[in-house]
């Protein structure tokens, strides 16, 4: 399976395991959350919204562009410690992780 096919997979399962967690927001942060210049825009934006409206739909464009993906990110290490006390940590890291992992490795 190409490694597009799968790395939408995991960012509709991503978006699935949000939802029942009741992370995913029908309302988008303001535009100045957008104009972050900070990793992760950690000065604007929870790590939730940076996810939902920032990870996730670039991801997305990438995948539908033929644009390289990136082959190192590190995602997951700063949604592990930001959310450290939310309930099904570990469901909503997996996606992320088998992210990383899979563009690790093309």
């Amino acid at each position: 399976m190409p490694i597009r096919h799968k790395t939408r997979q995991h960012l509709t399962a991503l978006q699935a395991v949000m939802n029942e967690l009741d992370l995913w927001q029908i309302e988008a942060p303001s535009e100045e959350a957008f104009a972050s210049q900070e990793p992760f825009a950690i000065d604007t934006m929870s790590p939730t919204e940076w996810l939902q409206w920032v990870f996730i739909p670039r991801m997305h464009a990438l995948c539908e562009s033929q644009l390289p993906l990136p082959s190192q990110i590190a995602i997951s290490p700063y949604i592990e410690e930001a959310l450290k006390e939310q309930e099904r940590l570990t469901d909503l890291l997996r996606p992320i992780i088998e992210i990383e992992q899979l563009l690790q490795k093309q």
